[in-house]
């Protein structure tokens, strides 16, 4: 692959405007017109790990969605900074790609269905273990992947979502750059490739404009494996930069929770360091007696040297990363002490955090939320003369097509609209359709 190919502003779905010039770059209005984008608000009321807060405030999909893509952009920068000066005749759009970086950030998320992970995991358990099992002939009869249900992806959704001409919508979607699409799609390879992890980037619906995207951009083949792609070398600054924040972040909200206590979490982040620069992070640190303030800045502090740490690892590694052959996370390769503080943050998070009973209260909502919403939804559009089937295929906005000719179609109709909702629609709509909660007159 070459940064000259790579780095391109076309638009997907009007590349016919390829030409036209405007003050902002290609890039920036990328980002610009994720930010005023309905899904983008969306994620303000969508879990990220810990339920939606009550008098403590914890991230949700938006604030850390916001937070990813400014360590996202630092990536960049740094990244472009020394592309710049390695190859002096280089790509034009090296200077854009903390632009790129950071506008594929706000939206590597806007897929993910409410109720954190366990939305992706409660949509997967209902088509391998609930009634969903049912469709599974019909669907693969029409010729439908069955997959894209059973391992029912968030970066796929992603994908899906940012392209697909919904109905009444614009062609292309969100109209992105080449790009910043590509730079989302972490799992360069349909359903039918996604192994024990169950991960992939692309529905069969979106398979064609991914191998477009692939084409215009010259994403070269995985030297390794022939059904699959090597990932967009951007890929990899995007993946760093949501591992160097919702680790860090996890924490910090965990302390504020008090699942972890002020002393737990000051001594996990400060085993980040070692010799002179910690004694000068315990003197300035100590600067303040306000707890928060304190882990505040020792959180600055390691996203500082996390984001340095991960741009030198990409940079090292740029020729693999061009010709494919790298396939490890940045996160993974930076140097101790931070890479064994780094995982025992991991360990003590699986520990304590993501399986905390306020963790598990929303895991447990969501799957018996999601198993009746997709089953009561799904049975609506396949039996769409019912008379209940009516009543509730009006909830259905518009833009999803109940009416697609197959069953794939309609299921992914279905999943279009769940995916979509927040946590507080979500659990509004299913408490409704349960008679649990009427509307006031």
């Amino acid at each position: 692959m070459n940064w000259n190919q790579l780095l391109s502003g076309k638009r997907f779905g009007m590349e016919e405007y390829h030409e036209r010039k405007h003050e902002r770059t290609d890039f920036q209005r990328d980002y610009d017109r994720l930010i005023f984008s309905s899904p983008f608000r969306r994620l303000q009321n969508k879990t990220q790990v810990f339920p939606l807060p009550g008098s403590i405030f914890v991230h949700n999909r938006l604030t850390h969605s916001l937070e990813v893509s400014c360590v996202g952009r630092s990536l960049g920068n740094n990244v472009s900074k020394e592309l710049m000066q390695k190859y002096p005749e280089g790509s034009v759009n090296f200077p854009e790609i903390g632009s790129i970086v950071s506008a594929a950030c706000l939206a590597h998320d806007m897929g993910n269905p409410p109720f954190g992970h366990s939305g992706e995991r409660a949509i997967s358990a209902y088509f391998s273990e609930g009634n969903g099992k049912q469709l599974q002939a019909e669907i693969e009869k029409e010729g439908g992947r069955y997959e894209d249900f059973l391992h029912f992806e968030g970066n796929a959704n992603a994908m899906r979502l940012l392209t697909h001409q919904f109905i009444g919508r614009r062609k292309g979607g969100f109209v992105l750059t080449y790009s910043t699409l590509a730079s989302i799609i972490k799992y360069p390879y349909s359903s039918i490739y996604a192994g024990k992890k169950g991960k992939f980037g692309f529905f069969q619906s979106e398979e064609e404009s991914f191998h477009r995207i692939a084409n215009e951009l010259g994403i070269c083949p995985s030297p390794t494996d022939a059904n699959r792609f090597a990932r967009y070398p951007l890929v990899y600054l995007v993946e760093a930069a949501d591992d160097i924040c919702y680790q860090i972040m996890d924490i910090e909200d965990a302390c504020k929770l008090h699942i972890l206590t002020t002393e737990e979490a000051i001594h996990l982040f400060l085993n980040f360091f070692e010799g002179e620069r910690l004694e000068h992070i315990k003197q300035v640190m100590h600067l303040v007696d306000d707890t928060n303030e304190q882990i505040a800045y020792l959180r600055s502090c390691i996203i500082g040297l996390l984001v340095n740490e991960c741009s030198h690892v990409f940079l090292e590694h740029e020729e693999e990363i061009l010709n494919g052959s790298y396939n490890a996370s940045l996160i993974d390769h930076i140097h101790d002490p931070a890479q064994q503080a780094y995982q025992h943050c991991s360990e003590i998070a699986y520990q304590k955090i993501y399986r905390a009973k306020e963790v598990l209260d929303v895991e447990l909502a969501g799957y018996h939320i999601f198993s009746h919403l997709i089953d009561t939804l799904t049975e609506a559009v396949m039996n769409q003369r019912h008379a209940y089937s009516k009543l509730l295929l009006q909830r259905i906005p518009e833009q999803y097509d109940i009416h697609a000719p197959t069953v794939y179609g309609k299921v992914q109709c279905v999943l279009d609209y769940i995916s979509g909702m927040t946590d507080v629609y979500a659990l509004d709509l299913y408490r409704k359709i349960t008679g649990m909660s009427l509307p006031a007159v």
